[in-house]
């Protein structure tokens, strides 16, 4: 089991000060994150998680808290902790947008932040969500060991994808915001060598990985005819890729006559 996170209070739901590490990188100087720990004194193998466009919210807690009961100290940055949503948002999806920016600066300082904890083994994943979901494509060819991408938008030049470590991918088949995603990145990822399991979850829509809505309640009826919304049916399977990916790629081999 995950230990209790005492970062629940507070705005942003952050309990990790990643300042100083931002700042010597030319990042944010507010720079915040959600650490979630296994139980157990470590070192564990470790994940960088990037939230959706809403920010990082009460699903990217629950999510950090899954993959820390999985045995992984998982690390949730918060791109808006700077400035907030309003603030930062537009100037987080034209970092995205470009593939540079102080987006990818605090990404950047936020994993070496994980990696100099001291709590790790120096395994470590990236996932995304949404917004996420994009930017973990675009970073994971820079020092990951596995990446997860769900429901992530596709760079429109899929040769910046080459040397990516190992990719697992989660799409809805009823998403309306990245029609045909997971063909499209299937055929990029083959055309550069690399290695990849790639879902379409006919039922589901964007979003699906979380518990619960998100966004203004007025737009949410706007939402689910966009196909926008937590699926409770094919989250566990997307969720059982995410564990095996992570564990084949993350966690030591069993020793011989285990």
């Amino acid at each position: 089991m995950a230990r209790a996170n005492p970062g629940r209070a507070g705005a942003g739901f952050s309990n990790i000060d990643l300042g100083a590490a931002s700042t010597a990188a030319g990042g944010s100087p507010a720079l915040r994150g959600y650490l979630a720990r296994p139980a157990g004194d470590g070192p564990f193998p470790a994940v960088l998680m990037i939230h959706e466009a809403f920010g990082l919210d009460e699903n990217t807690v629950r999510h950090a808290d899954r993959l820390a009961a999985s045995g992984y100290v998982t690390l949730a940055v918060d791109l808006y902790s700077d400035g907030g949503a309003r603030r930062c948002l537009v100037a987080t999806m034209r970092s995205l947008a470009a593939g540079a920016g102080r987006a990818f600066t605090d990404l950047a300082a936020a994993r070496a932040w994980l990696l100099e904890s001291g709590q790790t083994t120096g395994k470590i994943g990236v996932i995304g969500f949404c917004m996420g979901g994009g930017f973990a494509l675009l970073i994971a060819h820079d020092g990951f060991d596995a990446a997860a991408v769900n429901y992530g938008k596709i760079p429109k030049d899929p040769g910046v994808l080459a040397g990516s470590c190992p990719i697992v991918a989660n799409f809805g088949g009823r998403d309306r915001t990245l029609p045909e995603a997971a063909d499209k990145l299937a055929a990029a990822l083959d055309g550069l060598g690399v290695e990849h399991d790639i879902q379409e979850f006919a039922a589901a829509g964007h979003a699906f990985l979380n518990e619960v809505p998100v966004g203004p309640r007025l737009l949410r009826p706007l939402y689910r005819v966009m196909g926008i919304g937590p699926d409770p049916q094919s989250a566990p399977e997307a969720w059982q890729r995410i564990d095996d990916h992570f564990a084949r790629h993350l966690k030591d081999p069993p020793s011989a006559g285990r």
